[in-house]
């Protein structure tokens, strides 16, 4: 899959299999209309492209408002289209002037004049242009001008609840994990280093890693203990997602290593430590069976259940007992599988 960071990065096609849309999350309803973008364009001997914007529109439009957290990051989202089979991903800057363009201007200067669109998918309730006035209906009301199809998709329901970014977010920040990735199709996930923490849990013989995570608009889950799988590359010191270059290319998988990554079950943290008093909030994961040093390593941390809240103990010995018990619980967890 192709990346552009720049929509005058990209050569506008002959023949553009189009959709739009933040797609935070990539998830089931998502995944429904990028499996019939990808069935389109090879009927039609197209090509499939998905535009989508960064910051979020939310981000520019409400900018005081810093409660929105996004369930993927920009290179986490490129891995997922990628393994999905999108053959090229716009990631176009949401500024205040794109977001004054009329939903006519839009289509005109951005989808037929930039793209090439031959076919437009979209979502039944997808919105664009000024004030969000641009619909379904504005793209089928100028489809004869411009010589494009638009395909509606309709309402996603899984469970008789229907699928959105919103709901998701909700879940994770609630921290059920196993529902946020019923709706997702794959595990909730965290990237990044891991940086050095003050070596607590080794005295107790839990020790952990700490990752950092840069990107402050990813969306972290509720505080408590979690069952997680953790992904680390053995043979290498540092990794980087292939998403963040100008017109790059990302192959089709989840991962965001270069090769094949060890797999650990682990048990994760996230909370401030009450029990020590601890000022901020970490995000730590004990490894099992695992006795590496991993500083500055990249991890990715898959969330896989959620165990309990986070409590604060009488001291270090009551919470090391705890611990030993969510051990316990992790590994029941895993058997069950």
């Amino acid at each position: 899959m192709k990346i552009y960071t720049q929509l005058s990065d990209f050569k506008k096609l002959a023949n553009a299999v189009v959709t739009i849309g933040t797609f935070d999350g990539v998830h089931f309803g998502h995944q429904k209309i990028i499996k019939r973008l990808c069935e389109l364009a090879k009927s039609a001997g197209g090509e499939t492209v998905l535009l989508t914007f960064f910051p979020h529109p939310r981000m520019i439009i409400d900018p005081e408002n810093q409660d929105l957290k996004m369930i993927n990051t920009v290179d986490e989202k490129a891995q997922i289209l990628a393994s999905l089979g999108v053959d090229h991903l716009i990631i176009t800057p949401f500024t205040r002037d794109f977001s004054n363009l009329s939903a006519e201007e839009y289509i005109k200067n951005i989808l037929v004049d930039a793209i090439g669109t031959k076919k437009i998918i979209i979502g039944y309730d997808h919105r664009f242009g000024k004030d969000r006035l641009g619909s379904i209906r504005t793209l089928a009301e100028n489809s004869s001008v411009y010589g494009y199809e638009v395909e509606e998709i309709p309402e996603q329901d899984i469970n008789d609840v229907a699928v959105s970014s919103t709901k998701i977010r909700k879940a994770l920040l609630n921290g059920d994990v196993a529902l946020a990735n019923e709706y997702l199709g794959y595990a909730f996930s965290i990237y990044g280093p891991v940086i050095k923490g003050d070596k607590i849990g080794r005295t107790i013989g839990f020790p952990t890693a700490n990752i950092f995570v840069a990107e402050t608009y990813k969306l972290i889950p509720g505080d408590g203990i979690y069952a997680v799988t953790v992904e680390m590359d053995l043979e290498i010191e540092s990794q980087k997602p292939k998403a963040e270059s100008e017109n790059t290319e990302v192959s089709g998988t989840l991962s965001p290593f270069n090769s094949q990554p060890s797999t650990f079950r682990g048990m994760a943290y996230i909370g401030q430590r009450p029990t020590i008093n601890g000022m901020t909030r970490n995000i730590e994961v004990n490894i099992f069976d695992f006795d590496r040093e991993i500083y500055g390593q990249n991890i990715k941390m898959n969330f896989l259940a959620f165990l309990r809240h986070d409590v604060k103990f009488t001291g270090l010995e009551a919470l090391k007992l705890q611990l030993q018990q969510d051990k316990e619980d992790t590994l029941a967890f895993f058997e069950g599988q």
